[in-house]
């Protein structure tokens, strides 16, 4: 690699979704449409977590933290989308590459850890209710969102640190709408071993492990409720677990799918698989904890209620 023409590389130039030109319109409103109900849903939750106190569980702190998550991911890669889209010179900074990779990797971490702390909470739950109160106190509820979000953010800086050290070839085009860390490693005329090293340990760290852990909490709910098999018991796991579990399908599905499962260099697909969780995943998010879930349907209409009263009295 380091026989290749080396450039001081000021920009890149973004190659956006490999749609034809008289699709591209719209593509334009579908994903502007997309991108808008992610941020409405998204803070929609948030508002509502924060607004009603029934919401004021373990569970609900981390399902806003989870939405916000959500939100910022999408925001990280969205905008500059909808812009190179209607762009002659889909370019991006050096500088703005490099941060749209940091909070690519920040927020999508973060959303990983955050749904292993939900797992834990819906397994202590339902195989401990007695003590469900006491072992997710305030403090570990704290703890874990907390950890989460350090841990995330010494993990996306490493990669940030080690991408800025590699000088880049005279070809800046980026063949996707982000500025993803496989795509820019493939343009760099440095040494990537220990780019692509640290990339395989700490992946397996983020995604696997935490998968992992997952699996593990729903086989000990699954074997907690074999053990005292009752139709109420069935339905009161499925309903406190089926938005958690939807979510988790959806995320590491499509993360699996794009990265732990051989493309043979197809960047069409790369490209495809990453707008599904990127774009899709955060806006589906919102629909499956409010369609799904009883305590949100019901801060709802609360809120709604509390809205009338105080506008009946106001009249």
């Amino acid at each position: 690699m380091t026989g290749k023409n080396q450039t001081s590389v000021s920009e890149f130039l973004l190659l956006g979704l490999p749609i034809q030109p008289q699709h591209k319109s719209l593509f334009y409103v579908l994903l502007l449409a997309m991108y808008l109900t992610t941020v409405l849903g998204n803070l929609l939750i948030i508002v509502l977590i924060h607004l009603d106190s029934h919401l004021h569980t373990p569970m609900y702190l981390f399902l806003s933290n989870l939405s916000f998550s959500d939100l910022c991911f999408s925001s990280v890669t969205m905008p500059k989308l909808l812009q190179i889209m209607q762009s002659r010179v889909p370019s991006i900074p050096y500088a703005g590459c490099l941060a749209q990779m940091y909070f690519f990797l920040f927020f999508g971490d973060l959303e990983s850890f955050l749904l292993v702390a939900m797992a834990y909470d819906r397994y202590v739950a339902i195989c401990f209710p007695l003590h469900y109160t006491s072992i997710m106190s305030p403090k570990l509820c704290l703890f874990l969102v907390a950890l989460s979000w350090v841990l995330t953010t010494f993990h996306a800086l490493l990669h940030t640190l080690l991408m800025a050290r590699l000088s880049f070839c005279a070809d800046n085009r980026i063949p996707h709408f982000f500025c993803d860390m496989s795509a820019l490693l493939k343009l760099a005329c440095f040494d990537t071993h220990i780019n692509e090293l640290v990339i395989f340990v700490t992946g397996t760290i983020i995604l696997v492990i935490p998968f992992l852990l997952i699996t593990m909490s729903y086989v000990r709910i699954v074997s907690s409720i074999i053990k005292v098999p009752s139709a109420r018991g069935i339905r009161k796991a499925f309903s406190t677990c089926g938005s958690h579990l939807s979510v988790v399908s959806l995320f590491y599905g499509t993360v699996i799918g794009l990265y732990l499962i051989p493309s043979a260099n197809n960047s069409v697909k790369e490209t495809v698989m990453a707008l599904m969780y990127t774009v899709v995943t955060p806006m589906l998010n919102p629909f499956i904890y409010s369609l799904r879930n009883r305590d949100m349907k019901g801060a709802l209409g609360r809120i709604h209620c509390r809205k009338r009263t105080l506008f009946s009295l106001g009249c």
